[in-house]
C-alpha cells in the first residue's frame, strides 16, 4: 500500500504533549483497530479503516504533532437506505460513538478541550490572514516602500499561505507577525 492520501476531508487535531511517544510507532493503529472495522496499517505509523456510516477513515501523527484525519461518511440515498434498515440508526449511533472515542484517545483531549484548541487555532490562522491584506494594503497605499522589500513582502505572503493551507497555524500567524514588522519598518 502506497502512503495515505489526504484530501478535502481533512481535519488536523491538537494533541497532547507526550501522547504519541507514549503510544509508540503503532499506537495509532492499535487505537484504530479498537475503535473501526477493516483496519490497515500504513508504513508512516498511520491507518485506513470504515466503520458504518464512516465509509473510510485515515489517520496519521504528522511531524509537528497533530493527528491528521480524513474521513468520508455515508450520504444522500446511502445514509438514508442504513438508517431505514433495522438497526441502521444504532449502526449509525455506534460509528458515532467510535469516531468520538478514537479522537479523544488519540489526541488526549476531551470534545470540549478540542474545541477550544480549534478556536484557538482558526483565530491564529484568521490573524496570518489579516497580516497578509494588511501588508498589501500597506504596500498599495505607502509610496516610500522599496521594491526590494515588496518582493520579500510577496515572498513572506506566499509562505505564510502555505502554512494556513497546511493549517500551521503558529507558523502562519509567526510568520504573519514578521510580515507586519517588515511592511512597518
Amino acid at each position: 500500500m502506497g502512503g495515505l492520501r489526504f484530501g478535502v476531508n481533512m481535519e488536523k487535531f491538537a494533541v497532547k504533549r507526550g501522547l504519541i511517544k507514549q503510544l509508540g510507532t503503532s499506537g495509532l493503529t492499535q487505537l484504530g483497530a479498537k475503535h473501526f472495522d477493516d483496519v490497515v496499517a500504513s508504513a508512516e505509523g498511520g491507518f485506513t479503516a470504515s466503520k458504518g456510516i464512516l465509509t473510510h477513515v485515515e489517520a496519521k501523527y504528522d511531524g509537528e504533532g497533530a493527528l491528521v484525519v480524513d474521513s468520508q461518511q455515508m450520504r444522500g440515498v446511502d445514509l438514508e437506505a442504513l438508517l431505514s434498515e433495522d438497526g441502521g440508526r444504532e449502526t449509525a449511533m455506534a460509528s458515532r460513538t467510535a469516531w468520538s472515542s478514537f479522537l479523544d484517545e488519540a489526541t488526549g483531549y476531551s470534545p470540549k478541550q478540542r474545541s477550544d484548541k480549534a478556536k484557538v487555532e482558526g483565530k491564529k490562522l484568521s490573524k496570518a490572514k489579516s497580516s497578509i491584506r494588511m501588508a498589501l494594503k500597506m504596500i498599495d497605499m505607502s509610496k516610500s516602500i522599496s521594491d526590494e522589500t515588496i518582493v520579500k513582502v510577496h515572498e513572506l505572503i506566499a509562505e505564510i499561505e502555505e502554512k494556513i493551507e497546511q493549517k500551521n497555524a503558529a507558523r502562519a500567524q509567526s510568520l504573519g507577525e514578521k510580515l507586519g514588522k517588515l511592511v512597518e519598518s
